[in-house]
């Protein structure tokens, strides 16, 4: 027993000297920082222990939606790396493979194009293949406010009334693996193409940390599904958007609805006209009104949004507005509508 300790602790040690650990280690200062820095801005006492209970909430940390969303988040974890992963990288580089062939078919074959990857040729797949996942995101994201199967699902993101971290994963795995061969169909081009004309690009990584893990540290993914209201400033906030935006797309006022929909960069927002800047320091109440009751169990967010998608697969959206677009799915005829509202209150 003492040697199985001892190894799993060995093994936690090394994870977290490497680039896991560095990885790690820029959270947790993107956090604390955060918090710092709002504690500083708000009106609580400044002391040791009124910035102990502002970065550590206990009213949020034992409300029923935070632990819905702790034990959603623990359960999730091991569905995502059996499904999930797996399932977007395999359809990214099946449409990658299925793109190069393309081209090989139209242009002949690559072989005579140089095999050396620079660092050039690095820097930009990457920022392309960063830029292809953003806007994917932001369409599938747009998608799931308008699609109302889709928006059943994505109820589940929507319905935490309080923000606690973990909320950036409070997604339900049907929803996960559709957004992920979304990822694939969209993404998949831009690395066949890099593909065919680089051969196998590599992207960078930095100090050893994924470029996908950065991007999530750098656009702070926990911080944005917390109560902290960060806000990068007017300058940076035309290109990245900053969590306090993030924090209005959960919003309840009918004004917030469906706006903000970006993952990392505020242009796609900025160019279909979807953004809504707030207000400094605006606060916002979150989830589905009363529906988001229905919501804080684990039972709740892992199989009633099925049962509810089975509900209208059978009747259909009974609140679509008469002007949505018809499409067809199986026998049932859904609407292409803006986001439900008829729950929120």
């Amino acid at each position: 027993m003492i040697d199985l300790v001892a190894a799993a602790m060995d093994a936690i040690t090394r994870r977290l000297n490497g680039p896991t650990g560095l990885a790690t280690t820029l959270l947790l200062l993107t956090i604390i920082v955060s918090a710092v820095v709002v504690f500083l801005r708000s009106d609580e006492p400044k002391t040791l222990s009124g910035l102990a209970r502002f970065m550590v909430p206990v009213d949020t940390l034992t409300h029923a939606s935070a632990r819905a969303d702790f034990l959603f988040w623990v359960s999730r974890k091991s569905l995502m790396l059996l499904v999930a992963l797996p399932t977007g990288a395999s359809i990214t580089i099946a449409c990658g493979y299925a793109s190069h062939a393309a081209l090989a078919f139209v242009f002949g074959d690559a072989g005579h194009i140089s095999s050396d990857q620079t660092v050039a040729t690095s820097v930009f797949f990457t920022i392309t293949m960063l830029l292809a996942y953003d806007a994917s995101y932001y369409l599938y994201h747009n998608l799931q406010h308008r699609i109302p199967v889709l928006w059943e699902l994505h109820k589940v993101h929507h319905s935490a009334e309080v923000m606690v971290g973990t909320t950036k994963d409070r997604i339900h795995p049907i929803d996960d693996v559709m957004n992920r061969v979304w990822d694939g169909l969209i993404t998949g081009p831009v690395y066949g193409f890099w593909l065919f004309f680089a051969f196998d690009p590599v992207e960078l990584t930095i100090l050893g940390i994924n470029v996908y893990v950065l991007r999530n540290i750098i656009m702070m993914d926990f911080v944005r599904h917390t109560h902290l209201k960060i806000s990068f400033g007017p300058l940076v906030n035309q290109v990245i958007l900053c969590p306090h935006y993030h924090q209005l797309h959960h919003s309840t006022n009918p004004k917030h609805f469906d706006k903000n929909f970006g993952l990392m960069l505020s242009i796609w927002d900025r160019m279909f006209g979807t953004l809504y800047v707030p207000k400094p320091n605006e606060s916002f109440s979150f989830g589905l009104g009363s529906e988001s009751k229905e919501y804080q169990s684990t039972f709740g967010l892992y199989v009633l949004p099925l049962r509810k998608i089975g509900r209208l697969l059978r009747l259909g959206p009974a609140d679509a507005p008469p002007s949505a677009v018809p499409v067809q799915v199986g026998t049932a005829q859904l609407g292409i509508t803006s986001r439900h509202r008829d729950h929120v209150a």
